[in-house]
């Protein structure tokens, strides 16, 4: 019987993962295979692995594999880098929090794909607009999400280090910043996979390779199967980062989980 915030064996989690996929391909199998739903409209399991196989043979598949990794990697890198300090900062200062708090709330809402028009004025249709896309996309949910973590530290830790003779400067480096440490990796991994989707988007405007840009080439063909076989692409490649980013989490803030 279930219990609420009863922890999981590895062992188990593991099985009851799997269990979810095995039985999400049966029902797909069943449907397709099964006559109950046209082709036309969504392709078997046999056959998305066979259209899949085509593109990475055949088609150089695998170069906009790679292209759309790095799309997502470079902007949200560049996203990193502005956001993660000024969150930081917005959250152990209470002034820079009063000036950018309005424009990061406000612009956060805005969804990144309504720039890529003007983003395709500016910057054309290369990678410099994909990259923007995902860097608009993610910098300011890191923001919010690092200034609200970093706000929120334990006051107690704070005072004793002033108690210490630790200066403003230095309750940030050695308190602030360690303390938070864990969050704002936990925060940069739950970003990283908004960043999927606003590539996706990116590349199916104005692209000549891509995953996105392969899925919207599908489109024109009614190819389902190569459709779906970039979906579970995306997919896969989103879950390998996932446990990679926890992976290194857990190397890196081992002393957060004892």
């Amino acid at each position: 019987m279930f219990r609420p915030l009863e922890p999981v064996a590895p062992g188990a989690r593991i099985v009851l993962g799997i269990s979810f996929f095995v039985l999400f391909f049966a029902a797909w199998a069943v449907a397709t295979l099964g006559g109950f739903v046209s082709p036309t409209f969504l392709a078997d399991p046999l056959t998305m692995l066979h259209d899949g196989w085509t593109l990475l043979s055949r088609f150089g598949f695998s170069y906009d594999i790679a292209m759309t990794v790095w799309r997502v990697v470079g902007g949200f890198v560049l996203a990193a880098i502005v956001a993660v300090p000024l969150g930081i900062l917005m959250g152990a200062y209470k002034p820079v929090e009063a000036f950018f708090e309005p424009f990061v709330s406000f612009a956060r809402y805005l969804p990144a794909s309504a720039f890529i028009p003007l983003l395709i004025l500016w910057a054309g249709i290369g990678e410099t607009q994909k990259l923007l896309v995902i860097f608009i996309g993610s910098v300011f949910q890191i923001i919010l999400m690092v200034a609200v973590s970093v706000g929120q530290t334990r006051r107690d830790l704070v005072e004793a280090a002033y108690t210490l003779g630790s200066s403003s400067t230095g309750v940030v480096r050695r308190v602030l910043i360690p303390a938070n440490a864990p969050e704002i990796a936990e925060i940069l991994r739950l970003v990283l996979g908004w960043a999927w989707t606003y590539v996706i988007v990116a590349e199916l405007i104005g692209s000549s390779s891509g995953i996105g840009h392969m899925i919207i080439d599908s489109q024109a063909l009614l190819a389902t199967g190569q459709m779906i076989f970039g979906i579970i692409v995306i997919g896969l490649i989103g879950l390998v980062s996932d446990f990679a980013f926890k992976a290194a989490n857990r190397a890196m803030f081992a002393w957060r989980l004892a």
